[in-house]
């Protein structure tokens, strides 16, 4: 799976964020004093970060040498060793707290993607995140939710096209908005968000790539998959839990798109353990 090509600068700048001008405690250890330590997850989970770890050692110290034991999109138990790490130990010690941040956080948005990647598993619907990410991690956590098993809504606001509900009314109408948006961004996806039959109905003769569904409840949604079937690609969004998933991925919905797939990301439980070489 393709990694982001800003990941390095995200490194970069977390190193900044946290060594500014110097680690002034890993002075305190001998400069020639090397070092092993492995990380371990203290929960089951997906793992996914490896690459971010890999890159956080490399900016510090070329010295340092990663063994991993498992990978990107593999599913880990408790106390699984997840891999070995062994170089200078100020370089371990400066590099342990981000390359940590990097690896549960992104762990973490997999292990919540897997969740409910296998909750729609056998339907044809596709779980999508959204824009609701955290600052500057946006590329990572898209990544993240792939090698969870789940699928990228828009990347920004670059790369496709989402009509709602302000756009309509700047523009005057569905109609207007997707003519206007054909001709200011040809070949672009274009979706339109729609909150009552006549707005679906509307979208769907505008010619919408997609037709984002606002909490329509389960009739309703399945009456729209009937409706739009051939003409048009459904979303479904707002208000949906895990409870409800399964339920709206029967409906014959092609997408739901859920922000707490980024946004309400927990860390995934993990630990570095230190052994130090004379």
């Amino acid at each position: 799976m393709k990694l982001p090509a800003d990941l390095g600068d995200q490194v970069k700048r977390a190193l900044a964020e946290d060594i500014g001008s110097g680690d002034v405690t890993a002075l305190l250890i001998p400069a020639d004093r090397r070092a092993r330590a492995t990380v371990i997850t203290r929960e089951a989970g997906i793992l996914c970060g490896t690459a971010w770890v890999d890159e956080t050692f490399a900016q510090i110290s070329p010295e340092v040498r990663i063994e991993w034991l498992h990978r990107d999109g593999d599913r880990v138990q408790p106390n699984a060793l997840l891999c070995r790490i062994e170089g200078p130990a100020r370089a371990l010690l400066t590099g342990e707290r981000t390359a940590l941040n990097f690896l549960q956080t992104l762990s973490g948005t997999a292990t919540v993607a897997r969740h409910y990647a296998d909750i729609v598993a056998g339907t044809s619907c596709t779980v999508l995140d959204t824009r609701k990410t955290l600052p500057g991690l946006r590329t990572a956590q898209k990544y993240a939710v792939r090698v969870g098993g789940c699928g990228n809504h828009r990347m920004g606001l670059f790369d496709a096209v989402l009509i709602k509900e302000n756009h309509i009314a700047a523009a005057g109408s569905i109609t207007a908005a997707v003519a206007q948006a054909r001709k200011v961004a040809p070949g672009i996806l274009v979706e339109v968000e729609v909150e009552s039959f006549e707005e679906l109905d509307e979208a769907l003769a505008a010619g919408a790539d997609v037709i984002m569904l606002d909490e329509f409840d389960l009739d309703a949604t399945r009456r729209a998959v009937a409706l739009a079937r051939g003409r048009a690609k459904l979303e479904a969004s707002g208000g949906i839990d895990e409870k409800m998933l399964r339920q709206v991925a029967e409906t014959g919905v092609d997408y739901i798109s859920i922000g707490s797939l980024t946004k309400h990301v927990r860390a995934l439980d993990l630990s570095m353990r230190f052994e130090m070489s004379s």
